[in-house]
């Protein structure tokens, strides 16, 4: 027969809430334990990201820039006249001398002008060899009558010391004395004015000839100007070469001043870089830097800094102290690398893809194995073309990614496979 049981009721009830808060308190623990894990790393592809070793010892500061390589002595030849292209005698890349021709322009009023200049200097200089043999002539003339004169003054003096010689023993009378003495003071007195006279005459002998020498003088500037017009027609390099720019064809017009061609000298080249600005802060004149011609490294200094600013970059002159490799001509692209300072014994790395000196940034830094990367702090310093300096967050030995890592800014770590 059936027992009765009065407590067996209470204390099922009792089992199912125990079991029914132990369900909950694991879920709760369980819910608390996943709470307090992380999330997992995002895995990456080793091959996919750079990654370097933080050393220590010394370290280059250097800067890169592109450019081209320049001629140091370049001379645009200029029109000095209006003209027409007749003949094109050279073309770009033809190697000239100061008297080779390269272009003929032709004028007819600048070759009229030349020969109207020239025939009027030759009448001018007629005129003047006219107005010399005048003046010559008439200075001889006075020197003749001058002579004259003097000759008459000698006649009188002698007549009048004869006749006073004479006066004494008697045998002229008192007036013919007297007569010859003035006679030989009159003629004194004009030998005295005739001196003068011709004096005078060899002084302004100059004088007079001045004035037509002065007009030969405009008239011989203005024929040698425009000569030296029709002579540049005949468009001559002027220096020693090589012809690089010729922006002209058979038949085009030209006006004065218009730049005909351009020569420069292959041989003696310089370098032209462009730093971007936030780089170019510490480039002074005189430091080192190497120019890479692709066919071959050659030496050079800074020359000139340019003082502007032009698209965000500096323009940098690098004067070549080595010799040129082989190919190396104007215009040819070239990459320039100038050595800012030697530092010793620094802690640096690889430079980021991210990142700028004395700035701090988030690198990835591996562990011990070599599979996560953990994103750490790090204080850079200054900065190299292919190096940083690190000033904190990271020692040597230290592994680190290098890669851009902007895709994973809100990761704190990474896998790599």
């Amino acid at each position: 027969m059936d027992i009765p049981r009065p407590n067996a009721s209470k204390e099922k009830r009792r089992r199912h809430i125990l079991i029914g808060a132990g369900i909950v308190l694991g879920l709760a623990g369980i819910s608390f334990f996943l709470a307090r894990l992380k999330p997992a790393a995002p895995t990456l592809e080793r091959s996919l990201v750079w990654i370097d070793t933080v050393k220590q010892g010394p370290m280059v500061r250097q800067v890169r820039g592109l450019g081209t390589l320049v001629p140091v002595d370049i001379r645009w030849i200029a029109a000095r006249t209006s003209g027409r292209v007749e003949r094109i005698v050279l073309r770009p890349g033809a190697f000239v001398q100061p008297d080779s021709l390269i272009v003929e322009l032709t004028n007819p009023d600048v070759e009229q002008a030349a020969l109207n200049a020239t025939l009027q200097l030759k009448a001018g200089e007629a005129e003047l060899e006219s107005l010399v043999a005048q003046v010559e002539r008439n200075l001889l003339e006075m020197e003749s009558r001058a002579a004259g004169v003097k000759s008459d003054y000698e006649r009188a003096r002698l007549q009048a010391e004869v006749n006073e010689e004479l006066f004494k023993d008697g045998l002229v009378a008192s007036v013919v004395l007297k007569q010859s003495k003035v006679t030989a003071e009159a003629a004194d007195a004009c030998w005295v004015i005739e001196q003068k006279r011709l004096e005078l005459a060899r002084r302004t002998r100059g004088a007079q000839i001045a004035p037509k020498e002065a007009e030969v003088a405009r008239y011989r500037a203005q024929a040698d100007l425009a000569r030296r017009d029709s002579e540049a027609l005949h468009v001559r390099a002027g220096v020693a070469g090589v012809l690089q720019v010729l922006p002209l064809e058979v038949g085009q017009q030209v006006g004065p001043g218009s730049n005909l061609a351009r020569v420069a000298d292959p041989a003696n080249l310089k370098a032209e870089i462009r730093i971007a600005e936030t780089q170019a802060k510490d480039i002074v004149l005189g430091l080192t830097a190497a120019i890479d011609t692709r066919n071959g490294i050659v030496a050079g200094r800074v020359a000139r800094i340019d003082p502007a600013v032009q698209n965000g970059t500096v323009l940098v002159d690098v004067a070549i102290t080595g010799e040129l490799p082989k190919g190396a001509r104007p215009d040819l692209s070239v990459d320039g690398t100038v050595e800012l300072e030697r530092l010793d014994n620094v802690v640096y790395v690889g430079r980021p893809a991210f990142g700028q000196e004395r700035s701090k940034v988030g690198i990835f830094l591996l562990d011990a194995e070599d599979r996560i990367a953990t994103r750490t702090t790090v204080e850079l310093g200054r900065s190299s073309v292919n190096t940083i300096e690190i000033i904190a967050g990271l020692k040597p030995g230290d592994r680190v990614i290098l890669s851009d890592m902007s895709n994973h800014d809100n990761t704190e770590r990474v896998r790599l496979n």
